[in-house]
Parts: structure tokens; C-alpha cells; sequence
């Protein structure tokens, strides 16, 4: 009776929804956006990956001002954890098929690890949308750990990155992570999970400060590729 009077609808199309799919249904899932990375290619992006980054990838390509821009933008800022859920699951999926990515998986030394919101930003939001992303990913690589919420911090409380130059960018994330514990790190393949790869200036700053702590190798999974 109550899925009759509230009846579960995508948050995407607003189309009616099966519980089973939850917040995002299987049109949108596999048909409503752009593959980033049709070829399985190192990179989505044409950015040159830093040393030691094995793969950055991204699931689909960002459609600005259109229904993958609002999706995040539900996830993060209205507070719809479960698209992050759902969209992070469908990143592991496609991982799945991207036979590079999935084989450096498989060598079971690999973590994920969400990029870490400064202290402030996560009192003020409540949550980090890429721990919520990182969460439906490792629902499909069940064998890989997230790691721990202490293990690497933001110590700087960075400006949106939005707008930015590359070169602003890259001042305004410079020393913005410090890692905690390095053991949760050291010969580990880490798989740094985000919301959108635009510059790289975010994560490829979070790769250098794990790499100086002995981390093995970095590979960025996004959902989008800006």
C-alpha cells in the first residue's frame, strides 16, 4: 500500500522505480549517459598521468548543466546518499570490463580509499559523497578494503575547485593531505574513488602524498569525466 501512495520513482528521469533498483533506474544505469572511456584506454582524460599512476578512468562523461551534473549535485549537496551508492556500484561494474583496471585489481593488494573531505566540510554536509561511491564500488570488488576514515586526513580546508585555472588549482590543493598511518598503505595498489576528474589536481596531489608513503601504485576512478 505505501509503494502505492509513495511510489518509488529514479531520481534521474522520474520515471517508476523497482525497489530492488533503489534510487536510479536501469534506463539511466545503462543508457541515459556517455561512456568516458569507450576503449578501455589508460586514461579517460587526455592529462598526463603522474609516475606510478597506473589507470584514471571515469565512468561517464560530465554533461554540463544536464541530468549527470544534477545527479551529483543531488548526491551532494541534497544529501541522497544512495545515488552515491548506486553510482558507485556501476563504476565497479564497468571496472569490471575494463580488462587492465580489473587485472591490476586482482592482484589482492589493493585498497580503496575515498578522497578525504576536510573535518569542517564533513561536519557541515554530515557525509563524504566519495566514501558513499567508494561504498557501492566495493560492493562489487567485495575482496578490496576501504580503508579507514584516519588513515589519510585533509588538513586544509580547500576552495571549490570550480572555475579554477590549472595553475590556481593546483595552488589551492598544494599539502592538502597528510597520511596517518602508513602501513595501511605501503605496497598497496590504492584505488583513490571520487565524484568527477576534471584537472587531475585533486587526486594526482592525494596520489603524490600516498606515494611518498610507500604506496606502490595509484589508479583514480570517478563518476565523471569533465
Amino acid at each position: 500500500m505505501s509503494q502505492l501512495a509513495f511510489p518509488n520513482v529514479c531520481v534521474c528521469c522520474g520515471r517508476e522505480n523497482t525497489q530492488a533498483q533503489r534510487q536510479i533506474c536501469s534506463f539511466c544505469l545503462e543508457d541515459r549517459f556517455e561512456d568516458a572511456n569507450p576503449n578501455n584506454e589508460q586514461a579517460s582524460s587526455d592529462t598526463l598521468l603522474p609516475e606510478e599512476v597506473l589507470f584514471q578512468h571515469a565512468l561517464w562523461a560530465f554533461d554540463k548543466g544536464g541530468d549527470l551534473q544534477h545527479l551529483l549535485h543531488q548526491l551532494k549537496y541534497d544529501r541522497l546518499t544512495t545515488i552515491g551508492v548506486d553510482l558507485g556500484r556501476k563504476l565497479g561494474e564497468r571496472v569490471q570490463n575494463h580488462p587492465h583496471i580489473n587485472e591490476a585489481l586482482q592482484q589482492k593488494n589493493a585498497v580503496i580509499l575515498p578522497v578525504p573531505l576536510h573535518y569542517l566540510k564533513f561536519r557541515y554536509r554530515g557525509f563524504n559523497q566519495a566514501f558513499e561511491i567508494a561504498k557501492g564500488f566495493g560492493s562489487v570488488f567485495s575482496e578490496l578494503n576501504i580503508c579507514n576514515i584516519k588513515d589519510v586526513v585533509r588538513t586544509k580546508n580547500t576552495r571549490t575547485q570550480t572555475g579554477f585555472s590549472l595553475e590556481k588549482r593546483l595552488q589551492n590543493i598544494s599539502d592538502a593531505f597528510t597520511v596517518k598511518n602508513k602501513s595501511a598503505f605501503a605496497g598497496k595498489i590504492v584505488v583513490i574513488v571520487d565524484d568527477v576528474f576534471t584537472t587531475g589536481a585533486t587526486t594526482f596531489e592525494l596520489a603524490q602524498t600516498l606515494l611518498k608513503s610507500e604506496a606502490e601504485s595509484i589508479i583514480i576512478l570517478t563518476i565523471a569525466q569533465a
